[in-house]
């Protein structure tokens, strides 16, 4: 690729569909950033995603631009923002038709799946080994652009609105102010091969909670309902001594309600999850399980333990197990524990100051 770069006025960041994918597109986010300084910096970013935008990161956008579901609607309010520079994180031929169709007239990513016409410059990035992190991949597609990148780690710090907001809500649960936290995420978005079963999720927290004094904060989204429903059967029949201290948020916070949480925690115990980067990236220690996804390319960022079990068929990258679930069920309850209680050991507590 040759040529300079054109000035820029107004810049279109294009964000990853995935909570995930959007926390480890933060440094590479942030690159363009620096980059045109002197630019109108807008994130356009779909529903599950846009609210990290409004957090506190190195992205610093001047405005967040929610997509509609929409493709007609899509295009409509692109057009309305009258941009001359789109990139573009998605690898989808659609995200870059769309700011075709939206008058986009700079439209710059990785030329995949048949979009390369679409685009008016071609990253040269991708060019990594199979197994490359996402976050390394992303600050690939800012490179390819011959726009410089640094190495460090996505970062995250909850705004003020969000702690605030969940210290009200942490109150109302009955937590107390001085409770030690623990993060629990129990789904997965992908697929249920991704879960380590909920019984012994619900029995690492029982343990947390009367060997740890901890109060173990559950998150996640509605689709993560049944999961939790199987550690609150398990916690009823098998630690009901326990139950007051493991407080269910999941399907009840938004997004910004998740940031804020996760924050306030002492350590973060998870599958392979949007939520794990997250707390990975506000800087909270993560212990993580992975099974059918491979951990070379996902793992968290930062102080963490992943935990996975040394079998054949793993990472199969499958939505549903076909046999029977061995890279997760081979995970015990023990390391998990162990693994938690080593970071709480050294964890500091998270400052809960929410003035300005």
């Amino acid at each position: 690729m040759t040529g300079s770069l054109p000035s820029v006025r107004r810049l279109v960041v294009r964000a990853p569909n995935w909570l995930g994918d959007a926390v480890l597109a933060l440094p590479a986010m942030a690159a363009l950033r620096r980059h045109f300084a002197t630019a109108s910096y807008t994130i356009a970013a779909s529903g599950g995603v846009a609210a990290l935008f409004r957090e506190d990161t190195g992205v610093r956008p001047d405005a967040v631009l929610l997509l509609p579901d929409s493709t007609r609607e899509t295009v409509r309010v692109l057009r309305d923002g009258r941009f001359d520079l789109g990139v573009l994180f998605p690898n989808s031929f659609r995200s870059a038709w769309v700011l075709r169709r939206a008058g986009v007239p700079q439209r710059w990513g990785i030329a995949r799946g048949a979009r390369g016409w679409l685009l008016t410059r071609r990253s040269s990035g991708s060019g990594g080994p199979k197994n490359e992190h996402h976050a390394d991949y992303y600050r690939g597609i800012v490179r390819g652009l011959e726009i410089p990148c640094g190495d460090g780690p996505p970062t995250i710090a909850a705004s003020l609105q969000s702690r605030a907001a969940v210290t009200t809500l942490l109150a109302r649960a009955g937590v107390a102010p001085e409770a030690r936290l623990v993060g629990v995420a129990p789904g997965a978005a992908y697929g249920q091969a991704k879960q380590w079963p909920p019984a012994r999720m619900a029995a690492v927290m029982a343990r947390l909670v009367r060997d740890c004094d901890v109060t173990c904060v559950v998150v996640g989204a509605a689709h993560d309902r049944p999961a939790v429903r199987e550690i609150e059967s398990w916690l009823r029949s098998q630690a009901p001594d326990t139950q007051s201290r493991v407080v269910d948020f999941a399907g009840r916070t938004d997004l910004g309600g998740l940031v804020g949480l996760a924050s306030m925690c002492r350590v973060f115990v998870s599958n392979d999850s949007g939520a794990m980067h997250v707390a990975a990236a506000l800087g909270r220690p993560v212990v993580a399980m992975f099974g059918p996804t491979d951990e070379r390319v996902t793992r968290p960022i930062g102080e963490s333990d992943v935990l996975t079990a040394n079998v054949f068929c793993r990472p199969c990258h499958l939505r549903d197990c076909p046999i029977d679930h061995r890279c997760m069920k081979r995970i015990g309850v023990d390391a998990v524990f162990n693994a938690v209680a080593r970071h709480l050991a050294g964890s500091a507590l998270p400052s809960l100051d929410v003035s300005p």
